[in-house]
């Protein structure tokens, strides 16, 4: 396997809440009270619906696209959504220094080092709002693609620490047996002191519509059953997953680093407090030194 590319879920597309809108020459990204599902195919005028998008709208009230039918791809709650405090170049998108609040990798001019993470309301590196949450959770809609998922991201805390805390349960509830669960993402919304009372909102997972918790946790056992007598091995799936996580010092690509910068940080106006070209060829030439170390 190469060294230093993170081996990721394939991805079929994007859910997000809201789009990306273009005024005044500048594209902002405007917020929604629903779900859009698009492809990864983007046109001068935004991002391509995906197909699935149509057909779960049909019959969502008013065309309103507030639950999406998920299933996730691991069994492992930490697989399905990674999340951590990041700060990214606001200029290229690439991650600067990622960290758990306990420890972080940061790029320096050393190369990377790993040093404490008191986290972001605490870090002088991080400060003034540089530094966020930041989840990626990948998820299976349908049955078309046997591993192929749709990725929501996000740099909200309350769509992070509500989607862990479920994946988590959920994961405790069924023995393990998370991948099998039938589930569906929920838009909710909530007003709060920070919002001025205005509506944000926020994404749950909660178990399918019209399903108890015993049914679900049954129906993820006879699922989990009848997948290993067919001899799929969902434990070795996991552990590939989390090999091609840990194959390199940072989640991220080259087309995801466009996307970072456009959704998150869509003026540009912050310049990084670091050279990121003389930190990324710094980078490179660490990542040639691990793979050339004799073994």
């Amino acid at each position: 396997m190469i060294k230093g590319l993170a081996i990721t879920p394939p991805v079929l597309g994007r859910i997000s809440i809201g789009r990306v809108v273009e005024k005044n020459g500048i594209r902002l990204p405007q917020k929604d009270d629903q779900f859009t599902i698009t492809s990864q195919i983007q046109e001068k005028d935004g991002w391509v619906l995906h197909p699935m998008d149509e057909e779960l709208r049909k019959d969502a009230p008013k065309s309103k696209l507030r639950t999406i039918p998920v299933r996730m791809l691991f069994n492992d709650a930490d697989l399905n959504l990674r999340a951590e405090y990041t700060m990214f170049d606001r200029k290229s998108g690439r991650p600067m220094c990622v960290g758990n609040g306990d420890t972080c990798k940061r790029l320096t001019h050393s190369g990377v080092q790993s040093l404490p993470c008191p986290g972001p309301t605490l870090c002088e590196f991080g400060k003034d709002g540089l530094c966020k949450p930041y989840g990626r959770l990948n998820v299976k809609i349908g049955d078309d693609d046997d591993l192929g998922t749709f990725i929501f991201r996000t740099t909200g805390y309350n769509s992070i620490r509500t989607l862990a805390a479920r994946l988590s349960y959920y994961q405790a509830v069924s023995g393990g047996l998370l991948a099998y669960m039938p589930l569906e993402l929920k838009l909710r919304g909530k007003s709060t002191t920070q919002s001025h009372r205005t509506p944000i909102y926020y994404v749950d997972l909660a178990i399918k519509e019209g399903i108890s918790l015993q049914e679900a946790v049954a129906e993820a056992g006879e699922k989990a059953r009848q997948m290993t007598e067919e001899g799929v091995d969902q434990a070795a799936l996991d552990a590939a997953a989390a090999k091609g996580f840990g194959n390199a010092l940072f989640e991220y690509d080259e087309d995801e680093m466009s996307q970072v910068v456009e959704e998150f940080f869509p003026t540009g106006t912050c310049d990084s407090t670091l050279d990121s070209s003389a930190i990324m060829s710094k980078l490179r030439e660490d990542l040639d030194a691990r793979r050339l170390a004799p073994k």
